[in-house]
């Protein structure tokens, strides 16, 4: 339990850490936000994350790796917490920063629920210029990883292992500048700001899911 002050309140980030076998200094991170905002119940933003999470630290539990793994669940994404210093990972990834923690690659898990076939139904970050819209998928029917321009080595190695992985699930990855604000909407951005390499994980949020922040973001949806 990583406790700390958010805007006078006590937050609580969770940890579970396993170490690794050969590289134990170097960590790989994958983190999701339990909050949510009082509008919503929050089934994709931000439970469905939540939800891989627990079953990725499930399936890896008697697994061993090179590497040390580290699952974060991070308190305080949503407002009036989001972009300080009150946000989970804020606290979290300053104080890997503070220790000398070598985060490897952080993996931040951001609505992974929604999917759909439709045509249309995949909108394109207002700030992409015109001219690259038909290099975007325009169905819904993806996972995007997406990084910034210093995560494109981790967006990389992510890419190859998850075609290994799966045939079945498309993957869309893409590194972008950090100017276009649509990449910046998660607790990735945190990991950034502290100079390490980080990927959002995501259904893309509102660019696909028209129940974003809503009462009806439920199971159901």
């Amino acid at each position: 339990r990583e406790c700390y002050d958010a805007i006078g309140d006590e937050a609580t980030n969770l940890i579970v850490e396993r170490s690794g076998s050969k590289r134990v200094d170097e960590i790989v991170l994958l983190g999701a936000h339990f909050d949510t905002v009082f509008s919503t119940p929050g089934a994709d933003d931000n439970a469905s994350a939540v939800a891989v999470m627990l079953e990725v630290s499930r399936l890896l539990r008697e697994h061993t790796g090179k590497r040390t793994a580290r699952y974060v669940a991070f308190a305080c994404e949503e407002p009036p917490y989001f972009n300080v210093d009150a946000m989970g990972s804020q606290h979290h990834a300053q104080q890997s920063r503070q220790r000398g923690d070598k985060i490897v690659g952080m993996l931040c898990l951001e609505m992974v629920g929604y999917y759909s076939l439709h045509k249309g139904s995949q909108a394109i970050p207002p700030a992409i210029p015109k001219w690259l819209h038909r290099f975007f998928p325009k169905r819904g029917n993806f996972l995007a990883a997406v990084g910034n321009m210093p995560s494109w080595k981790l967006n990389w190695q992510f890419r190859r292992g998850f075609k290994r992985g799966t045939r079945r699930m498309p993957l869309f990855s893409i590194c972008l500048p950090e100017k276009i604000n649509e990449i910046r909407l998660s607790d990735n951005s945190s990991f950034w700001d502290q100079g390490y390499p980080a990927l959002m994980l995501t259904d893309t949020s509102y660019l696909r899911n028209p129940n974003y922040h809503q009462a009806t973001d439920t199971p159901e949806t």
